[in-house]
């Protein structure tokens, strides 16, 4: 099952973080594995580019897991933000994607391409249990990847690519940044950029301060090209007409429990107990010269969690269409058709 998000950074930076998700109770579980595009989830990339172009966000950096879900959905907003040459200019320049190893998803180990309610030979109990209930020592047997793991994935890439960014402000212009990567991953990095950050310097915009949301360590979680978007700010030189009338963001509203009842779903993918618990909580501390170049005299609101307007009015095509594999030859109908010259 395909499932990326977006996480947008706006550094007096951007931050976009769309999301491909992995699990889904019909379909195979994707983590490392490298699954194709479907037919529907094409449709959802190029709107998402095509989103992201509407709203004025011209990206400076494009980072995406090199799994091809991911890098094809970054490779549609790239294309959404290409501008070919006119009588009045030149081309517009867009930077190339860097695919990086360290933003795949989770690997499931041996539940690579189970689904998720896959049930072991001989035995009653389903898939999300699979690591606790296999024998460990059985040949071939491959762990779930540890939570701790993933922790210093995220910190290697923040470090090498995100850190360096907020240095750069100021010298060439504002960052604005598209990470495409998947689901579980991006809820690792977003609770380690929260650890890089100072107490009660993140605040939700006004729009999500009217909706329930539980700590901000746990955000919920993420529908196909789903994204999260952030923004940076210098307290020194803060613009108050950029973000009015904002509040420090609350530690806790309600119960997730309660959150998710009340948030409308749009394709939501139930994570499996075993993927939640490894992700959530992670004991490794966040390397002791990292810190500082994030956390001083910075802000951050969060201006979207689970960003997903660019799906609107989007269906599924029908008989198993929507879910096969995207193929790049097709073409649209109405490419057969020459357009009639304007005189």
């Amino acid at each position: 099952m395909e499932r990326q998000s977006t996480m947008s950074l706006n550094a007096s930076k951007n931050l976009a973080a769309p999301s491909w998700p992995a699990w889904n109770p019909n379909f195979p579980s994707a983590g490392s594995r490298d699954s194709a595009l479907t037919n529907h989830g094409y449709q959802q990339a190029t709107r998402l580019g095509q989103h992201f172009k509407a709203l004025g966000l011209t990206f400076t950096h494009l980072f995406s897991s090199h799994l091809q879900r991911a890098a094809k959905t970054a490779g549609k907003i790239r294309e959404a933000q290409s501008i070919p040459p006119t009588d009045d200019g030149p081309a517009k320049t867009v930077p190339d994607i860097v695919e990086l190893p360290v933003l795949m998803e989770q690997d499931f180990g041996s539940m690579e391409g189970k689904k998720f309610h896959h049930r072991l030979p001989e035995s009653k109990t389903s898939g999300k249990h699979h690591d606790r209930q296999e024998d460990k020592g059985t040949e071939g047997f491959v762990e779930v990847e540890s939570k701790d793991n993933m922790a210093r994935r995220a910190d290697t890439f923040l470090d090498e690519h995100i850190l360096p960014l907020f240095g750069e402000a100021s010298k060439d212009g504002e960052p604005v940044v598209a990470i495409v990567s998947h689901g579980i991953f991006l809820s690792t990095l977003w609770t380690r950029i929260l650890l890089r950050l100072p107490s009660k310097s993140v605040v939700l915009s006004p729009q999500l301060q009217e909706m329930a949301r539980p700590s901000l360590k746990h955000l919920g979680g993420w529908s196909n090209t789903g994204f999260l978007e952030l923004f940076f700010e210098r307290t020194e030189v803060k613009n108050e007409g950029i973000i009015p009338h904002l509040t420090p963001a609350p530690e806790f509203s309600q119960s997730p429990a309660e959150m998710l009842a009340a948030d409308e779903v749009l394709a939501k993918v139930e994570l499996p107990e075993s993927a939640t618990k490894e992700t959530t909580e992670s004991s490794v501390s966040v390397p002791s010269n990292s810190t500082s170049h994030i956390t001083r005299g910075w802000s951050t609101t969060i201006l979207k969690i689970n960003g997903k307007d660019h799906l609107q009015g989007l269906k599924r095509t029908g008989g198993g269409v929507g879910s096969s594999r995207h193929d790049t030859s097709q073409r649209r109908i109405e490419t057969f058709f020459k357009r009639r010259k304007v005189e």
